[in-house]
């Protein structure tokens, strides 16, 4: 899904546009679909050319990389979800630093985009060319200029060295590092609307461009925003198709004490500091079990409890706290009430798993799509009951975490909703959901 949003200097949304991406098929990978989201790109723009627009600011996905030769895009960029030939990928695997020094664990798919740069060298895609994240792919479209910034290098990539703040020691030996824009900051502004998008778009061509940053770090950005959360321990679950936990530590976090092997990994803030992270596929799994939470209520739940139906995890492997598991059924309701609170249990019981693993403790924020499930935040509300669960409002989104980067006194217009665990204990249900899980191993 791309998305424009439009906002006012006081942190409102004026407007938003969405857009449901294609997934076109070509050889020899799937690529994204730059060339339409492009063209859509500049048709909303025009649309918002009544406004006194000052400011843009792309905000992308992570694990995607572009690259620019002599004025145009080079290579399609893949989409990381293409499975890439198996022995490509272990060639790859067998040239990545370890975990402890860049953060980013061995993923499936494209999902390491260092893994996307293997398969494009080897297909003679890399001449001449300037590598850029995602994100600073788009601000080079909108104002000429090419840059890399930290939020997008940091996430997954294989590519940086946290601690280090400075490209991998991969990176270097492979000649990729050099290759890269220079670095810029999120907020930094790289540039001014290009003419000819000035001309076709109505908007001035003083309209400047912002490098911009990784989506779940603009979602960080918007939450911390809030009183309750702002320099303090916390915890930002941003939810969607991805479930993505990113705390922030009150003091220095112990990164080595992360387990690589459960889809933990290092993202890196706008500022360039290190946050212990946590991911599973989460919106993906629940579309995979057939049911609808995202604004789930309790109906259900004393049936699921009292009979003990549940979801077991993986139902994308490879990913998430139990990568290896593999996915099942026990006692599947056949209410459809009763599915749907089972769904909803298994999102929170993974997420209560991931949050475990990155020390996530006193303050959680939970944004994003899921946060009008009113099960699902609820049962993790009762999972955790040593911490204070809020959820955001969906304007405190990454659109306002970018806009942060102008003004970063700005603070969400909607207060945080506190959440209150359910009127019953989920602790059964949840020590027979680990007893099937171990079963089935």
């Amino acid at each position: 899904m791309a998305k424009v949003s439009l906002w006012s200097k006081a942190g409102r949304c004026l407007q938003k546009v969405t857009r449901t991406n294609e997934t076109p098929v070509a050889a020899p990978y799937r690529p994204l679909d730059m060339a339409a989201t492009a063209d859509w790109l500049v048709q909303v723009l025009a649309q918002f050319s009544a406004h006194p627009v000052e400011a843009i600011i792309p905000v992308a996905h992570g694990a995607a990389v572009a690259g620019i030769r002599q004025g145009a895009l080079a290579f399609a960029s893949p989409d990381y979800e293409w499975d890439m030939p198996a022995a490509d990928l272990a060639a790859y695997r067998a040239q990545r630093d370890p975990f402890a020094l860049t953060g980013s664990p061995a993923l499936p798919a494209g999902l390491n985009f260092g893994a996307q740069l293997h398969m494009l060298e080897a297909l003679g895609s890399f001449e001449g060319v300037t590598l850029l994240p995602y994100a600073q792919y788009w601000a080079w479209l909108l104002s000429g200029t090419a840059v890399s910034e930290v939020t997008s290098l940091g996430c997954h990539s294989d590519l940086w060295c946290p601690a280090a703040a400075d490209f991998s020691p991969m990176a270097r030996a492979r000649g990729w590092a050099s290759r890269f824009a220079p670095m810029a900051r999120a907020g930094d502004v790289v540039g001014r609307l290009r003419p000819e998008l000035a001309a076709r778009t109505g908007l001035s061509p003083q309209v400047r461009i912002h490098a911009g940053l990784h989506d779940s770090n603009a979602a960080l950005l918007a939450v911390r925003g809030f009183a309750e959360i702002a320099g303090q321990e916390a915890t930002v679950l941003s939810t969607g198709t991805w479930f993505i936990a990113m705390r922030s530590p009150a003091g220095p976090a112990d990164l080595a004490a992360l387990p690589e092997d459960r889809d933990c990994l290092v993202n890196v803030d706008a500022f360039g500091q290190p946050v212990p992270s946590a991911r599973l596929m989460g919106g993906r799994e629940v579309e995979l079990l057939g049911e609808r939470i995202d604004r789930a209520g309790t109906n259900g739940l004393a049936d699921v409890l009292l009979a003990g139906g549940m979801a077991l995890p993986s139902q994308v492997p490879g990913c998430g706290p139990f990568p290896t598991c593999t996915a099942r059924w026990v006692d599947r309701p056949g209410d459809a009430a009763e599915r749907g609170a089972a769904v909803a249990l298994y999102a929170a019981l993974m997420t209560d798993a991931a949050l475990d693993l990155i020390g996530s403790s006193e303050r959680l924020v939970i944004e994003g799509r899921f946060a009008a499930s009113e099960l699902f935040t609820r049962a993790l509300a009762s999972l955790r009951p040593g911490t204070q669960v809020w959820t955001a409002s969906g304007e405190a989104d990454v659109s306002f975490g970018a806009l942060r980067l102008i003004d970063p006194a700005l603070v969400p217009v909607e207060a945080l909703s506190p959440v209150a665990p359910l009127d019953r204990s989920l602790d059964p249900y949840r020590d027979h959901w680990y007893d099937a899980l171990e079963a089935f191993a």
